[in-house]
């Protein structure tokens, strides 16, 4: 019902027309016939009697005929009066074009609130306000005030920010891009991109879904939406607002680390959208998607005329997804049989400057015809030689036939202009530079590698959470938010969390004893609820070998702790084997405003902040998105072992991570929580430092 009313409405109502040429009121009774819109248009405006020929009505409630879609551009009091004239017409849906609601202060966010309590009273989904408005080229409906209207074509589109909708709008009428809906979301007080994900999904004329995101309002719809609609369609978004300028104080790496552009980029990941990081790439991956099919795997294939460009294509590659493939013997023989003898017959496939059409035909059939090649990405500069137009008839004759995807960049401007024309009419995108032809189809196996994916299944994990929930119980009544080192140990052994044997000493005699019940090297640790990062302030010393050693830390740490943090409350030092021949990981978790419990994975020890070595993932996952989060850092390789070493136990790993999501899910007050380093072994992990923290109530 949505996404009839709203896109597709037999009649259209606009509170506000205006008989003002510029005004907005008039600018959108203009659209609507202008673009030959074809169902009935009842302007309201209570003084005028006619606009642009049409009949004007004083008010809504004249109109004796339905209605379908109200647009709605009036000062902010008559739109709540508008919005109960709806309920009362049966007008179910309706775009509030108005500003003056939250997006100017405080009087304007409670006019904000009222709108959409009226409209939940009255049954009325609005788009808005503070909006453009929205355009459907196949209802031929322009209900918005941007000058303009796209051709029709399968890609939807919606953003947050009606400035950046009119400068998409612009450039994609001058490059003659087809769309089929184009939607302003404005302040989207009831509906959102949610909304806009779901109709879009549902859409049978949009085939590619474009979104300009600056937030969310409940990241955990947004993800399980996304997640089924990128099952059918591609999404690609871009997020703006993605820097922690103004990001809260924490106490943990984890929390340092972790922010609003990594929830973001973990939601995009686990939901399949593929993020744009510029309007450029929005773009160029849209034409992409819309136009060719996906590859069936990483191998591609380069077709170039000029060495040049085929290095710097061969270079994107190398740094991408993709794999530049080997050609075989056979493909080697039918390319050597018609090429000339200085033409390079290795990837990329360089058939030189004197190229014709013919050439790039007969190089481009060997090469779709290959077995090992999953994508073919063609390159031309325009030499004095090269007929520019019969080339790009030869690439798009060989597009339409075949099923793997075939991406172009005929580079220059002048005199590339009619080939590229040709290219773009026949729904093969060219692209200005190779680098933007590579990254496009890096996104497009990427895709195809994401729907391949079976999705990640959920298992709880068992757990002693009556013990976990009266330790809580017991800091939250003592007031104390960050828990002792024991604490914290405690809770995570709960969770099946293995530590090495620790003992407390409250003086430098009870840490040699200590020390000589376990095997040397030693490590001594301060224990204070005050201090989260002990290395910091000198309350950490490693490698401990003999009792003497050990006496001698114990009053090194007292006295360096206490006149760097000469407040803290100090409850000793603990007393702890050291474990050596291990790899130093971090797992952890903080939480996102918008998207709940955010999980992190990444190399440890005291250098984590500066290596910055992490992934992040959205609870609740599986194990296959744990494991994914192991694989995906830098250093992996390390993992896997090295120069003869045995490779660490990566399944242990993973069930790390899968504790600490169960414990995020189960305890909502736990607002941070991490191991560093949480020690990886041939077999089995072993978790060193713990630290957590609960909300203040």
């Amino acid at each position: 019902m949505l996404l009839r009313k709203l896109f597709n409405p037999k009649s259209v109502a606009i509170v506000g027309a205006s008989t003002h040429e510029g005004k907005i009121g008039h600018i959108l009774v203009k659209n609507l016939l202008k673009y030959e819109y074809p169902g009935k248009i009842f302007p309201i405006n209570p003084k005028a009697n006619e606009i642009l020929g049409l009949r004007t009505y004083h008010s809504l409630k004249e109109i004796s005929e339905a209605v379908d879609l109200a647009i709605i551009a009036v000062k902010p009091l008559e739109v709540l009066e508008s919005i109960k004239i709806c309920g009362e017409k049966n007008i179910e849906a309706a775009i509030v074009i108005s500003a003056g609601f939250k997006e100017t202060g405080a009087k304007g966010a409670r006019f904000e609130q009222e709108l959409k309590t009226l409209a939940k009273e009255n049954k009325v989904r609005f788009l808005g306000p503070n909006c453009l408005g929205l355009i459907d080229t196949y209802s031929k409906l322009n209900a918005s005030f941007a000058a303009g209207m796209p051709e029709q074509g399968e890609i939807g589109f919606f953003s947050q920010s009606g400035a950046m909708c009119v400068a998409i709008l612009d450039w994609v009428l001058g490059e003659k891009i087809g769309f089929s809906k184009f939607i302003s979301l404005g302040n989207k007080t009831d509906i959102s991109e949610i909304d806009m994900l779901i109709a879009l999904g549902e859409d049978e004329n949009t085939k590619v879904i474009l979104g300009y995101l600056e937030g969310v309002e409940n990241g955990a719809t947004f993800i399980q939406v996304a997640q089924e609609v990128s099952k059918k369609k591609p999404i690609i978004m871009i997020k703006a607002g993605v820097t922690s300028a103004g990001a809260r104080a924490v106490s943990s790496h984890t929390g340092a680390l972790a922010g609003s552009e990594s929830a973001y980029q973990a939601a995009f990941k686990q939901s399949g959208i593929i993020r744009a990081k510029t309007v450029n790439e929005l773009f160029n991956y849209a034409l992409a998607f819309a136009n060719q099919p996906l590859p069936k795997g990483p191998r591609v294939a380069i077709l170039t005329n000029s060495g040049g460009p085929g290095i710097v294509a061969a270079d994107a590659c190398d740094q991408s997804a993709l794999q530049l493939v080997r050609l075989n013997s056979k493909t080697a023989q039918k390319l050597r049989s018609f090429l000339p003898p200085v033409a390079s017959i290795v990837n990329p496939v360089d058939i030189i400057g004197d190229a014709h059409f013919d050439r790039y035909d007969n190089a481009l059939k060997v090469l779709l015809e290959a077995s090992n090649i999953d994508a073919v990405i063609v390159l031309l500069t325009p030499t004095a030689t090269i007929e520019v137009e019969e080339t790009a008839k030869v690439v798009a004759k060989h597009a339409q036939k075949t099923k793997k995807p075939i991406l172009c960049s005929f580079m220059g401007q002048l005199q590339v202009k009619k080939g590229v024309n040709y290219l773009k009419k026949h729904g093969v995108p060219n692209y200005l530079c190779p680098e933007d032809a590579v990254s496009a189809l890096e996104r497009m196996w990427q895709r195809q590698h994401w729907l391949s994916q079976p999705l990640s299944t959920y298992f709880p994990v068992q757990a002693d959470r009556g013990r976990v929930r009266y330790l809580l119980e017991m800091a939250k009544r003592q007031g104390r938010f960050h828990l002792t080192e024991t604490e914290a140990k405690e809770i995570l052994m709960a969770y099946g969390f293995s530590f090495p044997q620790t003992k407390l000493a409250r003086t430098k005699e009870d840490a040699v004893e200590a020390a000589k019940s376990m095997k040397f090297p030693i490590v001594l640790k301060v224990v204070s609820p005050n201090i989260s990062h002990k290395t910091d302030v000198g309350g950490v010393i490693l490698g401990l070998e003999t009792p003497q050693e050990v006496e001698e830390a114990f009053e090194e740490i007292m006295l360096k702790v206490s006149e760097k943090v000469p407040k803290a409350a100090i409850y000793g030092v603990s007393v702890q084997e050291m474990i050596q021949e291990v790899k130093e990981t971090i797992i952890g978790f903080t939480r996102d405003s918008q998207f709940g419990p955010l999980l992190m994975f990444g190399l440890g020890g005291i250098y984590v902040e500066v290596l910055k070595d992490v992934s992040f993932r959205i609870a609740p996952i599986g194990k296959r998105e744990a494991l994914e989060m192991i694989r995906e850092i830098k250093t992996y390789p390390l993992l896997r072992g090295i120069r003869g070493e045995p490779p660490a136990d990566v399944s242990a790993l993973a069930e790390g991570i899968l504790a600490l999501n169960q414990m995020a899910l189960d305890f909502p007050e736990i607002v941070e929580a991490e191991i560093n380093p949480f020690l990886v072994k041939t077999k089995g992990c072993i978790a060193v430092d713990a630290r957590l923290t609960i909300k203040k109530e």
